[in-house]
């Protein structure tokens, strides 16, 4: 489409909603603005234009200003609940110092449309722009009560500090890079982002969901909002709260029974092996007999373990590592004496097992020497010492409720 040709029919521009759920209440709480141009009869994304580089600035910002006017009439006349998500990019925020959009916002509220109801989107690739006057701009925008919201968060490492520094109230991800990148490294980025949210007290909006298989990857990894064709495609009248077709709360309740079948399986799975080393505990002769304490338990552990090896409470090794290959297992005296207690939770772990005296098995994690995904299963002994039995990635992957976090 030519630019040109969108600028001068104006009267061929019209706003698209797509709704937004809640993963509280299961129903829409909101809508993100799209815009849609009418040529030939066919009613066509404006994502292009906005995309677009070459196109100027005031084309994108004009262009954006009636499709806000006509989605908040809209939203007044029809009395649609809900917040309003917004995109916009740094060039277009900072013109005039930002008083053109917040100008337009205020004319908004004072026919009825509070600023509370909405949700400015800005991208991560934003924060290339003066990222010292966009930041104090968002910040005087939030004290008008206007949410901010990060989109495409995580696409650069690099913005984590500018995130934190900005205190976004939502971080947006897009689930379409779980179709793209190994899965893997998409959940340590989930992860972590996840642990940032946490920090500066933001929620999590997963769009582009296309799948159930997606919704679940959402509802696992602590979505606040679902957005994406699977739940409900962009139409040009808001949404209303209960008429989404799909029935959001019957897939979460199938998650949900998912969930506490894994959750059972794994703590059957520790619970198994902790009356295994229940049943040899009258061979623990202290921490100068480890070795031989530990072959007691090789064969009982022979299909599950690849590694085991006891230490004290304060992370020292008194034990060999024995290490399975293929079956056979090996004994690796030079780890005596090696101290673990700089590894995350190894002393929250200790102190837990000391009081409530059982197992823990631990969250899957990458081992350092494998580069494989494992687990360790840990259980106290006599003395403040505490076996470790590190589950192969083999039984992992052969058992889902091991293997899926």
């Amino acid at each position: 489409m030519d630019p040109l040709y969108i600028i001068e029919n104006p009267q061929k521009l019209k706003p698209a909603f797509q709704p937004i759920i809640s993963a509280v209440t299961h129903t829409v709480i909101g809508y993100e603005l799209l815009g849609r141009f009418e040529e030939d009869g066919e009613w066509l994304s404006l994502s292009a234009f906005f995309k677009d580089a070459d196109v100027p600035d005031d084309f994108k910002i004009d262009v954006d200003r009636r499709l806000l006017q006509q989605a908040i009439d809209q939203m007044l006349e029809t009395r649609s609940d809900g917040v309003l998500f917004i995109n916009r990019n740094a060039t277009q925020l900072l013109a005039n110092g930002g008083e053109d959009f917040l100008n337009s916002l205020q004319e908004f509220e004072a026919k009825g449309f509070p600023m509370d109801r909405i949700v400015l989107e800005i991208t991560e690739h934003d924060f290339d722009e003066d990222f010292d006057v966009l930041s104090h701009l968002l910040l005087y925008y939030k004290t008008y009560g206007i949410q901010i919201a990060v989109d495409h968060v995580g696409a650069k490492s690099s913005n984590i500090d500018r995130i934190r520094q900005l205190r976004p109230n939502i971080l947006k991800i897009n689930t379409g890079i779980t179709r793209n990148n190994n899965p893997d490294i998409f959940e340590d980025i989930i992860y972590s982002l996840s642990l940032l949210a946490r920090r500066i007290g933001a929620k999590l909006a997963y769009e582009n969901i296309e799948d159930k298989n997606q919704l679940y990857f959402a509802w696992k990894h602590g979505g606040h909002y679902y957005q994406g064709f699977y739940l409900a495609k962009p139409s040009f009248s808001p949404l209303p709260t209960g008429a989404l077709q799909l029935d959001v709360g019957n897939n979460v309740w199938e998650f949900v029974q998912r969930e506490k079948s894994l959750i059972e399986g794994r703590f059957r799975f520790a619970a198994e092996c902790e009356e295994k080393v229940k049943k040899l505990l009258p061979k623990w002769q202290g921490p100068e007999q480890s070795d031989l304490f530990i072959e007691s338990l090789l064969e009982p552990f022979t299909a599950e373990s690849f590694r085991m090896y006891i230490c004290g409470s304060d992370g020292r090794q008194v034990s060999s590592n024995f290490r399975n290959r293929g079956g056979t297992w090996e004994i690796e005296p030079q780890v005596q004496g090696a101290n673990w207690a700089f590894r995350p939770y190894f002393l929250e772990n200790v102190m837990h097992m000391k009081t409530w005296h059982k197992g823990i098995l631990s969250d899957t994690y990458s081992d350092i020497e494998t580069g494989q995904t494992v687990r360790t299963f840990s259980y106290p002994l006599p003395d403040d010492y505490f076996l470790y039995i590190d589950i192969s990635y083999s039984f992992i992957y052969e058992n889902d409720f091991l293997f899926m976090q």
